[in-house]
């Protein structure tokens, strides 16, 4: 079975306007602190360098907001990914974040599975993480690392 080899991308974020988090849900508050980055695309390659994954619009949005009066930060990941003539194993490696302050790491974040159930199609996907406010408060890039993993060529 062909394996996916690991992908890695960096996506810098920089401080931004609250707009465009009505579907997220975000309490928008006068506390309320914004980080935004984007990659438009990536691949993730076979071993014969062939594409085997695409993955789309990664958007980073890291929030800092007041609930319930109660201060949290939680980072939104999000991307639509394409299986290019693969289908995915049903409990596939996902993906890793690594958060940076310059050179120092903050944290590092794993998801489970993509949501990728037929090859040959493109499929948007989310993810929420829960991060300390001085992870928040510092990181200015993440690291998107796409794992590798088998797949069935189709």
């Amino acid at each position: 079975m062909p394996a996916l080899q690991e992908t890695r991308t960096v996506v810098t974020l920089a401080p931004a306007k609250p707009a465009g988090l009505a579907d997220l849900g975000v309490p928008l508050v006068e506390a309320t602190v914004v980080k935004k980055g984007r990659v438009h695309e990536f691949l993730q390659l076979l071993p014969d360098g062939k594409i085997g994954r695409r993955f789309q619009d990664l958007r980073v949005i890291a929030i800092k907001t007041v609930e319930a009066g109660v201060p949290s930060a939680k980072l939104f990941v999000q991307f639509e990914v394409f299986g290019d003539n693969t289908a995915a194993p049903t409990n596939g490696g996902g993906f890793e974040a690594d958060l940076f302050a310059g050179p120092r790491q903050l944290a590092s974040l794993s998801s489970g599975s993509l949501f990728l159930p037929y090859a040959s199609f493109w499929y948007p996907n989310r993810f929420v993480f829960e991060v300390p406010i001085a992870d928040f408060d510092q990181v200015d890039r993440l690291e998107f690392i796409a794992k590798p993993e088998e797949v069935r060529a189709v």
